[in-house]
């Protein structure tokens, strides 16, 4: 997979897996994983999926409705990607947390939905729920944030709820911070999250 490796200044700091959204790069996220923590080695991958020329991680039937079939091949095909990396790079396989905004945070909200194991803890803003129906692994005491838009056209408030409590009925420890500012990632935003990361994450 097409991506960037940044080794960090801590060793035993989270690896940060940065998600893109739709038609953005493994660069667009990098100012933000300075903000959230700045001593970590950064993992950050541009999705396989392209849609008229633009970068995803997973196919999609129209707005908001995914292709359920590519999205479990996709997650699987990342999950597979981080042995490979943690071997090349030589960063801890169980030290991963995942920092995703929109197309990406749905994909790395599947990996929660997949794999008990797959990651340290999540960041995502203004995810969705990836699938329905399924039954999720234990995610007990993984640590969540959850970035949502009030009035997020894409992604509504009851869409957020509905992920934050399929979450915590596995067990994960969710933080939701609301914002009214539709799909957009806000400097607020992406504050509130360094500071929850800070307390999730202590150095």
């Amino acid at each position: 997979m097409r991506h960037l490796y940044q080794p960090g200044t801590d060793p035993n700091a989270p690896v940060l897996l940065l998600l893109h959204g739709t038609g953005g790069t493994e660069h667009d996220l990098l100012p933000l994983a300075e903000q959230l923590s700045p001593s970590s080695s950064v993992l950050s991958v541009r999705g396989n999926v392209s849609e008229n020329g633009m970068p995803r991680f997973f196919r999609r039937l129209a707005e908001g409705v995914f292709d359920e079939e590519d999205l479990r091949f996709r997650t699987k095909e990342l999950a597979d990607f981080f042995d490979e990396a943690a071997a090349k790079y030589g960063f801890r396989r169980d030290g991963i947390v995942a920092v995703g905004y929109s197309n990406g945070a749905n994909i790395a909200g599947s990996l929660l939905f997949h794999y008990a194991d797959a990651l340290k803890g999540a960041v995502l803003h203004h995810p969705m729920v990836p699938l329905r129906g399924m039954a999720l692994p234990d995610l007990a005491g993984v640590p969540v944030f959850v970035g949502a838009g009030t009035n997020d056209p894409i992604c509504s408030a009851s869409e957020t709820e509905e992920l934050t409590g399929l979450l915590r009925g596995a067990g994960a420890d969710v933080t939701v911070h609301w914002e009214n500012n539709g799909h957009r990632l806000s400097g607020t935003e992406a504050r509130q999250a360094a500071a929850w990361f800070a307390a999730a994450f202590p150095s």
